[in-house]
């Protein structure tokens, strides 16, 4: 792998690690104040703020699901936009396998929810819930638990949750979007292209691009198209390669200055006032029992693995593209089970999916909580077995019994190696027949006349 590219997946792990474990914290957080403060948690993120007069007179829970996760799209759009100039994506070869993962990896749970719920008679308005992977908490279980797995794994997952994310994004701006206000998504499209010039004619100073960002994502708002289209859009116009004399590109800057942002304070908010679900023995018994949420918890778990699997397969079976040759098909089939934990975007999609039913959202978060949490124990014990099995490779070709600072792995064709060990272990036979002789000695002496 590349230089740049590898310090930059090393970067976005750590951070995305990071920002997995303040995610875990506040859905914890939530959960516990939602289930023993239930009516102080409703007031405070169904308070309202905001002018009015702006049509942004929203409760918080909104402002956390529209406004703060617009710069975590922000920083996908930036992500996207390197892989598709600098990454894995601008080489088809390289990229037909992800892409086509993640197709497959959003299809197979749409599928697999909508035969539930046809043949339970539910609701098919969720059907895109367990289509989206977590990629903070998908890659914070990778960095715990794959210690000893193969870089071109870390590799696969991420530039596969980039992919998932364009998806995740079209669906919501197809999808989701209200009666649309065109005089103001006129008005935002301007912003948008002054906002595209003055980046092309090298305008800098945050004083200039954060109030015009705030102003383009107000009036995406008051268009009616989801106003996270609005980070991404802004993401999308910046340059991600490099020029000459250049150490970092201006998106790989400002996507080291965002993402901190994002991590660690922006997608931890939205999962304060967005998982906070009452969970008992009924609701958890609905969980499964109903078909909307049996959906979401079958389509994370089931239709993610297999849509991943079963697309990485066929495609590595059929066409000319090829696996990475560090990975194995049961590496492939750890990370499809790890995609399922669909946290962050699918609560954001069923809170859009359900806007008119608030008790079926509700259900639904919490069908996305458990779902997550059983792919997360899943994958964790499947790549807990692959990480044990690579970590025994590892200490094997590390192994340097004689001594000589160089990996026996790369001196077994070499004599002098098989001489110098040869010595080693005859120094050590001599050894053991000395203690054995002082050994018997001890015992005749134990046996002898009292």
């Amino acid at each position: 792998m590349p230089l740049p590219e590898r310090n930059f997946i090393a970067d976005a792990l750590r951070a995305e690690t990071v920002g997995g474990v303040l995610l875990l914290v506040a859905a914890v957080a939530a959960l516990i104040w939602a289930n023993t403060l239930g009516g102080s948690y409703e007031a405070v993120r169904g308070l309202h703020i905001g002018p009015a007069s702006l049509g942004l007179d929203l409760s918080l829970q909104h402002w956390a699901a529209n406004g703060l996760l617009a710069v975590f799209f922000f920083v996908a759009g930036i992500e996207l936009k390197r892989e598709l100039v600098a990454g894995e994506l601008r080489d088809p070869k390289a990229a037909a396998l992800p892409v086509i993962a993640a197709i497959c990896g959003m299809a197979t749970p749409a599928v697999v929810y909508f035969t539930v719920n046809v043949i339970g008679g539910g609701s098919l308005k969720g059907w895109a819930v367990p289509t989206a992977t977590d990629i903070a908490f998908a890659l914070a279980v990778l960095a715990v638990i794959g210690t000893s797995l193969p870089s071109a794994l870390r590799a696969f997952l991420l530039t596969l949750a980039v992919v998932d994310d364009l998806f995740a994004i079209l669906i919501i701006a197809i999808f989701f979007t209200s009666k649309i206000n065109f005089l103001a998504l006129g008005f935002a499209a301007v912003g948008l292209v002054i906002f595209y010039l003055l980046l092309r004619k090298g305008i800098r100073g945050w004083y200039v691009y954060v109030p015009l960002a705030v102003v383009i994502w107000a009036l995406m708002e008051n268009s009616g198209v989801h106003a996270t289209i609005a980070g991404v859009a802004m993401g999308l116009m910046l340059r991600c390669h490099r020029r000459d004399g250049e150490t970092q590109s201006p998106g790989e800057h400002i996507e080291h200055l965002v993402r901190p942002l994002s991590a660690g304070l922006a997608v931890p908010l939205f999962a304060l006032f967005s998982a906070g679900v009452s969970i008992s023995g009924g609701a958890v018994h609905d969980v499964f029992t109903r078909p909307e949420t049996l959906g979401v918890v079958l389509g994370l778990i089931v239709g993610k693995a297999l849509g991943i699997f079963g697309g990485t397969w066929c495609t590595a079976r059929f066409t000319k593209a090829e696996l990475n040759p560090d990975l194995r098909w049961p590496d492939v089939f750890a990370v499809a089970s790890l995609a399922g934990i669909g946290f962050t975007v699918s609560l954001l999609i069923g809170e859009l999916a359900f806007a008119k039913n608030p008790a079926l959202a509700d259900e639904i978060k919490a069908s996305v909580l458990i779902g997550s949490l059983l792919a997360a124990l899943l994958a964790g014990i499947l790549l807990k077995i692959r990480n044990n099995k690579y970590r025994r490779l590892c200490e094997e070709e590390e192994r340097d019994e004689d001594q000589d600072g160089i990996p026996d792995i790369y001196e077994l064709d070499k004599p002098e190696y098989h001489l110098r060990m040869a010595q080693i272990l005859e120094a050590k036979a001599a050894e053991h027949r000395r203690l054995a002789e002082v050994a018997s000695g001890a015992r005749a002496v134990d046996d002898g006349p009292a």
